[in-house]
């Protein structure tokens, strides 16, 4: 099948071009930097900077939309806020209306959304059925969803709210190995709020698997069967780097230090991929032991 993908040079991105190359498919990465694209992903996969480059008897299967600026980087003034916003809704918006112009539609539309949809709910268990508590990560993944939602009518649409991915290769896991290897690991805050954590692996292979399900439709929790709270991922990754975590970072200082973003550490969801499971997608990590054995031993 060929593949249109957005957001192709970040940390799931990558993995997931280099998961589809191995299995044959043909790769088109929508990306302002060409260049990037072919280091981060290859010279197998083509790389385009516009989508009218994409010619109308080009047969598109499949798009797979995950750009979005990191939401962690920088705290959320105004300005970095309408970054984040262009970067999500702009862009699906762009990418909707594109498909809706398509006289050969692509099958489906898989775009990213995140747990922060759901807002800080406390040690709450979290379905696709839950409701939400009100704060900038939900008001930010609501209209990037409802973004991606406008091309229902068109393809089928499925919506990942993607959890913590872990990975030696960026994000949240790469960012806390070097503190942690140097004994400055710390629960943030109370550590009760809870992390719902997906290995690199089960994220891209569940992007896959509902790419190739014309049953899958709708939102889709991408975290692992067992979420944990921040203070067992704490003691968890310190056992495994052999190194002692006694630090508590507390939320005045997070709230002091970075602000409105804080939420994003303070805050939890427990959510759970039920709508995965019951569509018969098997997670290969389903216990942060094992996700960490996997991951660890390899860096």
């Amino acid at each position: 099948m060929h593949y249109l993908i957005t957001g192709g040079t970040g940390l799931i991105g990558r993995s997931l071009c280099q998961t589809l190359l191995a299995a044959g498919h043909d790769i088109t990465v929508f990306s302002r930097n060409k260049t990037k694209v072919y280091k981060q992903c290859g010279r197998n996969v083509k790389a385009i900077q516009s989508l009218d480059e994409i010619s109308d008897d080009q047969k598109i299967d499949i798009v797979i939309n995950l750009a979005g600026e990191p939401i962690a980087d920088k705290k959320w003034s105004q300005q970095q806020k309408n970054i984040l916003e262009q970067s999500r809704i702009g862009l699906t918006a762009a990418l909707v209306n594109w498909i809706k112009t398509r006289q050969a539609k692509p099958h489906a539309l898989i775009s990213g959304s995140a747990v922060g949809w759901y807002g800080d709910q406390k040690q709450q268990p979290l379905t696709e059925l839950s409701d939400y508590q009100h704060d900038y990560a939900h008001e930010l993944c609501e209209k990037w969803e409802k973004a991606a939602l406008e091309a229902a009518d068109e393809v089928r649409v499925c919506i990942i709210r993607t959890g913590l991915v872990l990975s030696t290769e960026g994000g949240v896991l790469q960012r806390m190995l070097l503190p942690f290897k140097l004994g400055g690991g710390c629960t943030l805050g109370k550590g009760d709020q809870y992390m719902p954590w997906i290995h690199i692996s089960d994220i891209v292979n569940l992007i896959i698997y509902l790419s190739q399900t014309p049953s899958a439709k709708g939102v889709f929790n991408g975290t692992a069967p067992h979420p944990v709270t921040n203070a067992t991922f704490t003691t968890t990754l310190a056992k495994h780097l052999h190194r002692p975590a006694i630090f508590k970072a507390p939320e005045w200082l997070l709230k002091c230090a970075l602000g409105e973003m804080s939420q994003l550490l303070l805050g939890g969801q427990r959510a759970y991929p039920e709508k995965a499971t019951a569509i018969g997608y098997q997670f290969q990590y389903t216990d942060l032991d094992d996700a960490f054995n996997n991951l660890l031993n390899k860096s």
